[in-house]
């Protein structure tokens, strides 16, 4: 089994890639909103998010921005058999186009040995 991640900030086109996902095979997909680093520095430095008063620490400031701000991206998760990697990948491309070009998002693939409680969704 394989564990297909991608981490998009085509945040509107997210759901097109998960019903994409879907449709290809996918026995479950996950969304997550996500927040970059970058873009909490970003939000840190030019004060567009209005922050408590007191704010004791780096971290602190970090999750006031968070409660307060839009998410910027969008990863998605699926767990699925080695054959179907492929053609997620291809599902990703068709909706998103060539994750090679800037900020149309980055897809890795990492290697599950073991996975407990798995379901298939679409048969549910």
């Amino acid at each position: 089994m394989k564990l297909v991640v991608l981490i998009t900030a085509q945040v509107e086109d997210g759901l097109d890639v998960a019903l994409a996902w879907q449709e290809a095979g996918a026995p479950g997909v996950t969304i997550l909103r996500a927040h970059g680093l970058h873009a909490l520095q970003q939000e840190l430095r030019h004060g567009d998010v209005e922050l408590p008063r007191m704010i004791s620490s780096m971290a602190a400031a970090m999750a006031a921005i968070l409660d307060n701000m839009e998410a910027r991206n969008h990863m998605l998760l699926s767990l699925v058999d080695d054959p179907l990697v492929n053609t997620l990948i291809e599902a990703t491309s068709a909706v998103l186009g060539d994750l090679t070009d800037p900020n149309h998002g980055i897809l890795f693939v990492v290697p599950i040995e073991r996975a407990i409680g798995v379901r298939d969704h679409r048969t549910s």
